[in-house]
């Protein structure tokens, strides 16, 4: 059996995150692996994945803020807001500057209410929008509060579609028409768990009068996991991953407890008087083997646990 712990993942271009929780089972021997949030299969980048009674540390992870490196194409949208959906507007966008550009994304950044893509993986009365979607449903998706704390432009080419461009975006062209301008914008984005990178990329299109969508998209970070460093899907056997204590400690805190204490969490009785030596609100409780016991939580001056690991042998 695997060990416990937490792996992250370099997941490729063209394959779906499953296919990454497909190859992780075969290569450490287990099908007892889950995910912290997903990537479509265009986008690469860090995967966080649950290894065994880890698995139970994702819930904890799957909320956490993120970081994505994106390319926003403006002059041409989807219906997808991304490239692998049909162009339904092609709008010369040559006449655009950098000040106006800055000035839509400045409109972007910060709390705002954003509705998610028509082609999300969100459910609409238990079935995925996309699905809804493909099978030609008009799908109304309600909106929702997100942050975007960091939305920062880092270079901008300008390209016209007969320089450049290719597949569906020349296409929609039509042939004989003049070459309309677009302009390829690399982004890096810091956002709340639920931000929709498609959904700015739209956005922001439409509030430059010139549509645009996504061509590209890396997610760099996950609360305190970064890509850098991450195996790709054919090192998966070899990669080392971080043990239940290490990560839980990264994300809430840790809360070092005496073995006394740690038997008490384990057998569900309330540690007197201990919550004032709580670092964060919930916390990682570990033990003096260097063990996670739990997920710990206030209960008035007690703590009391809020979820318990599987023991694990000491190290």
């Amino acid at each position: 059996m695997a060990a416990p712990g937490i792996l992250l993942v370099d997941k490729p271009g063209g394959i779906t995150s499953h296919d990454v929780v497909a190859r992780a089972r075969r290569a450490l021997g287990t099908r007892k692996i889950g995910h912290a949030g997903t990537l479509d299969p265009m986008a690469t980048g860090l995967l966080v994945l649950g290894v065994e009674g880890a698995t139970r540390l994702l819930t904890f992870i799957v909320g956490l803020d993120k970081t994505y490196e994106a390319t926003i194409r403006l002059g041409v949208a989807t219906d997808t807001d991304d490239a692998e959906g049909q162009v339904v507007s092609v709008t010369d966008a040559a006449s655009l500057d950098s000040p106006a550009i800055k000035a839509g994304i400045d409109a972007l950044t910060g709390p705002i209410s954003q509705v998610p893509s028509t082609y999300s993986a969100i459910k609409v009365d238990g079935r995925r929008a996309y699905d809804l979607a493909r099978a030609g449903e008009d799908v109304q998706l309600k909106a929702r509060e997100v942050v975007v704390s960091r939305f920062e432009v880092l270079a901008e080419r300008r390209l016209s579609t007969g320089s450049g461009i290719s597949g569906a975006d020349a296409g929609a062209v039509g042939a004989g028409a003049a070459a309309p301008g677009v302009i390829d914008v690399d982004v890096v984005v810091d956002c709340s768990s639920g931000t929709y990178i498609r959904s700015l990329a739209r956005d922001l299109g439409a509030a430059l009068g010139v549509g645009g969508h996504l061509t590209a998209l890396r997610r760099t970070r996950i609360g305190p996991f970064d890509v850098a460093g991450a195996p790709g899907i054919e090192d998966l056997a070899d990669a080392t991953m971080a043990d239940p204590a290490t990560a839980a400690g990264a994300v809430l805190g840790r809360f070092e407890v005496t073995a006394d204490e740690a038997r008490d969490l384990r057998h569900g009785k309330r540690l007197s008087g201990a919550a004032g030596r709580l670092p964060a609100e919930p916390a990682a409780a570990i033990d003096p083997d260097g063990r996670l016991v739990g997920v710990v939580e206030r209960r008035g001056d007690d703590v009391k646990s809020a979820m318990n690991m599987p023991e694990e042998a000491a190290r």
